[in-house]
């Protein structure tokens, strides 16, 4: 597996990680916990040392799984959790699932941090992202927070997740960030605009998640695809009636990409994001072991300066309809 570098502090990772929410929460149906590990496990086995959880997804459940599946191989890996949400208002994780207010007051992300560090089975966090920006907490205060936890050694790096350019930049000037993750691919390109040349700028590294377009660039799905109400997609509007018909043209578009270049539509997916800059590491998402396989493969597509200036020209031609989250979600990102 090949390698990349995030931040200027030099946070060596896998350039394909393994975003882990999907075995616990939102795409289901959900491996058993022994399954689910023994994937994780092989993954590292493949060369992935990148592994993404976060303290809200399934109310710890998910922070509990990687932890012990990644206990034997710790010293080998690079684990990025997040917090930003009060679990305290959820009396009973066990069997809760009532929404969760953001929160990034310091006494919360204290005692966010212990939690995930006992879940984990660790005495530091590789990378700890605020998941969302909660406006009513400076991010100046948040990035004096993580910098006590940083002197601490309870976290090595930090980062932000759906951030603006600007908070980026406010959040960098208190605290370095190594890197920030947010949605990236063909099927959302709009990082492109400013998030991106920011990153650069200050060299901080950048970690798309939903790298497949939330599997849309997989090649598996077509026009008639009806989600389950208890799939996360069903509530999505570009997965929606007209919206999904109309899209399908960048999914063809791709997928014809995919047979000229002789691979499959997720290692093109995969292949292009990477080539996009040196210090973009994406972290797809899935539970089976045969996608991971076939995703890092994705580090080994090669694509020319030609290629890539006619890719784009094509994905400029080509309008993606609906919002990639539903509205109230969508109100709690760039910001």
């Amino acid at each position: 597996m090949k390698t990349r570098i995030l931040g200027k502090d030099g946070l060596k990772v896998s350039a394909v990680g393994l975003g882990c929410m999907g075995f616990t929460q939102s795409y289901p149906p959900y491996p058993d916990r022994k399954d689910a590990i023994e994937t994780i496990r092989k993954a590292v086995d493949l060369g992935v040392t990148f592994f993404d959880t976060a303290e809200v997804y399934s109310y710890g459940k998910n922070e509990d799984l990687i932890g012990e599946a990644l206990q034997p191989v710790r010293d080998q890996v690079v684990i990025a959790t997040k917090f930003g949400y009060d679990l305290s208002e959820v009396p009973d994780l066990n069997t809760s699932a009532r929404p969760v207010s953001l929160s990034s007051r310091p006494e919360t992300i204290r005692r966010a941090v212990e939690g995930s560090l006992r879940r984990l089975r660790t005495d530091h966090i590789d990378l700890y992202y605020q998941h969302r920006v909660d406006p009513n907490v400076p991010i100046e205060t948040v990035a004096e927070t993580v910098g006590e936890l940083i002197k601490e050694g309870k976290v090595l790096h930090w980062g932000l997740s759906e951030a603006a350019p600007a908070t980026v930049r406010r959040a960098h000037a208190v605290c370095p960030l190594t890197a920030v993750q947010s949605e990236y691919s063909m099927w959302y390109r709009k990082p492109e605009v400013e998030l991106l040349p920011v990153l650069e700028e200050l060299g901080i590294g950048f970690v798309p998640f939903s790298p497949l377009g939330k599997a849309m660039l997989t090649g598996r799905f077509n026009k008639s695809i009806k989600f389950d109400k208890t799939d996360f997609r069903s509530v999505i509007p570009r997965f929606q009636g007209e919206n999904l018909e109309h899209n399908m043209e960048l999914v063809e578009y791709e997928e014809k990409l995919a047979k000229q270049k002789g691979t499959t539509p997720a290692r093109m997916a995969i292949g292009w994001l990477l080539a996009q800059k040196p210090w973009i590491v994406p972290i797809p998402g899935t539970k089976r072991i045969e996608r991971i396989e076939e995703n890092i493969g994705g580090a080994e597509i090669e694509l020319t300066s030609e290629e890539l200036t006619e890719i784009r020209r094509h994905l400029d031609g080509i309008e993606i309809f609906g919002g990639r989250y539903p509205e109230d979600q969508e109100r709690m990102t760039n910001l």
